[in-house]
């Protein structure tokens, strides 16, 4: 079957979908404004399901992978939600203890798409955790529209709090080296930049088309960075320029890079707006940027 690709949509309805995915706009929004793209009610519909996760068809390490050990579980989270349950991956038939990367999901919770990114990074030699923000809630509902409506219900101190704990016991692990970096992508690209503001230990952070950090916050800043941003993406690139002199007026280290013509989560290939091309230089980029920096 032929993938389709977000040269296949009309700008407007990525626009539209975009909104719908970041909970601008409800399920029904979206479908009475795709609706005069589509031409019908039925037609929008199709549109989005057309634009929708599709993840059997962009999983690329199956979970029973003979070359891994994965496995669930839960963590202690104190100064968050108490307990924060999440999916761990690394390399099997290996005693040494590896460089961890903690994988934090986008707004939607550990959906199947991060736990196969977390076997990705594991393949490449890391330990790799990737917690659910929605544990307090019951966990990712297996259901993308489901997630989407139990994402605002989050407490957001608790939850950035249950992502700190994870950091910390991702460096206490004994099956890590005591290096930790994050990886993050759409809500938790955001994670990564507000991580790297909280904790001075971090040794790496990689925020893919991340919210930015308050401007004050900036000089707390250790770790290096990797920044990835999509070219069309108003939203968020519009918050670059004031990110990247603070960055520099701090003396922090980064790289920062933004593909062009492609949409935001071109790096998540289980929609249309996924960009291989993009994907994989940032994905090469960010395995070289994680080896360099948690060895």
């Amino acid at each position: 079957m032929t993938r389709l690709t977000a040269h296949d949509f009309q700008p407007e309805v990525l626009q539209l979908f975009d909104r719908y995915v970041h909970g601008d706009l409800s399920r029904r929004g979206f479908l009475e404004s795709a609706t005069r793209f589509a031409g019908s009610a039925a037609g929008a519909a199709g549109l989005l399901a057309a634009l929708s996760p599709q993840f059997a068809q962009a999983q690329q390490v199956a979970p029973g992978d003979a070359r891994l050990q994965t496995r669930y579980l839960d963590i202690d989270s104190p100064e968050g939600n108490g307990k924060l349950h999440g999916y761990l991956a690394k390399p099997a038939g290996t005693g040494a203890r590896l460089p961890a990367v903690l994988v934090v999901h986008e707004n939607r919770g550990l959906n199947p798409h991060i736990e196969d990114i977390a076997r990705r990074l594991a393949l490449e030699g890391f330990l790799a955790f990737a917690p659910d923000a929605l544990t307090p809630l019951g966990g990712y509902p297996g259901d993308e529209d489901k997630a989407r409506e139990l994402f605002p219900k989050l407490d957001g101190a608790k939850t950035r709090a249950d992502f700190v704990a994870a950091q910390r016991w991702l460096q206490a692990s004994t099956e890590g080296n005591g290096h930790v970096g994050v990886v993050g992508f759409c809500w938790g690209g955001g994670i990564a930049n507000y991580l790297a503001t909280q904790l001075p230990d971090l040794r790496a952070a990689v925020p893919f088309y991340g919210a930015q950090p308050p401007a004050q916050e900036v000089p707390k800043i250790r770790a290096p960075l990797l920044i990835h941003y999509a070219g069309v993406d108003e939203r968020l690139n519009a918050g670059w320029p004031a990110y990247e002199a603070a960055l520099k007026g701090a003396g922090t280290r980064y790289e920062a890079y933004t593909y062009a013509g492609v949409q935001h989560g071109f790096n998540n290939d289980t929609t249309p707006r996924f960009d291989a091309q993009a994907a994989a230089l940032a994905w090469t980029r960010t395995v070289e940027f994680l080896k360099t920096h948690l060895a």
